[in-house]
C-alpha cells in the first residue's frame, strides 16, 4: 500500500501507509527488533538488538539526551499545518505503551510542500530516529494517551526549525479506511 496525496478544489488529503524499513529508509531508521538477529547476552538471559539507529548529536558540543514524552491522542481526520527539523542531531522516538502513532515526513530541504509529504502508522511496537534535518511533524498519538522515550541532542545551538506547510493552508491527515 502506497501513500497518497489527493488534491481536491479545498483540500489536500494525506494517508498514511503502514511502517516499514524500506519505505522509512530516505528519512532515518524504524527502530524495531523484528529482522534484526540478537546478540546473547548476560549468561543468555538478554537478547540485545544492538545499533538500531545512530545518535547523531552533530558537532559544536553537542551531546544526547533521553527523554520522557507524555502525548495525547489526536482525532482523525486532522489538519497539519507546519513542520519542524533538527538541523544539528537525530531525533529518535520510542513508544512505550504499544500504541500505534503517526509519522509524518518530508525530505530534507528548505521548504516543505505538500505534495513531498508522506505520512506512516506504526505497529505500535516500533520506533523511528528521524535523520538529522528531515522535515517532521510533532508527535501524533492515537487513541489514547501514550508515552514514549525520546531520544534527541542537547548542548548549544538552535535545533528545532519551524515552518508552514506549503503557502500555510494545511493538509488533511486522516487514515486510509482499510488500515485496522
Amino acid at each position: 500500500m502506497n501513500t497518497s496525496l489527493e488534491t481536491h478544489p479545498t483540500r489536500i488529503r494525506l494517508r498514511a501507509q503502514p511502517l516499514t524499513v524500506e519505505a522509512f529508509a530516505e528519512f532515518g531508521e524504524v527502530i524495531t527488533s523484528d529482522g534484526n538477529t540478537p546478540l546473547l547476552i548476560n549468561d543468555g538471559m538478554t537478547e540485545r538488538f544492538h545499533a538500531l539507529a545512530l545518535v547523531d548529536t552533530g558537532d559544536h558540543g553537542g551531546h544526547a539526551l533521553i527523554n520522557l514524552f507524555h502525548a495525547q491522542p489526536y482525532a482523525l481526520p486532522m489538519t497539519l499545518s507546519s513542520m519542524e527539523r533538527h538541523p544539528l542531531g537525530s531525533q529518535a522516538f520510542m513508544p512505550l505503551d504499544a500504541q500505534p502513532f503517526i509519522v509524518v515526513v518530508a525530505p530534507i530541504g528548505e521548504h516543505v510542500e505538500p505534495a513531498d509529504l508522506r505520512a506512516f502508522i506504526t505497529d505500535g511496537r516500533q520506533g523511528v530516529n528521524y535523520r538529522r534535518g528531515v522535515w517532521h511533524h510533532s508527535l501524533i498519538a492515537l487513541n489514547t494517551p501514550a508515552r514514549f522515550m525520546v531520544v534527541d541532542r542537547g548542548g548549544p545551538g538552535d535545533n528545532c526549525d519551524v515552518v508552514p506547510i506549503g503557502d500555510g493552508a494545511g493538509v488533511v491527515l486522516e487514515l486510509d479506511e482499510t488500515q485496522p
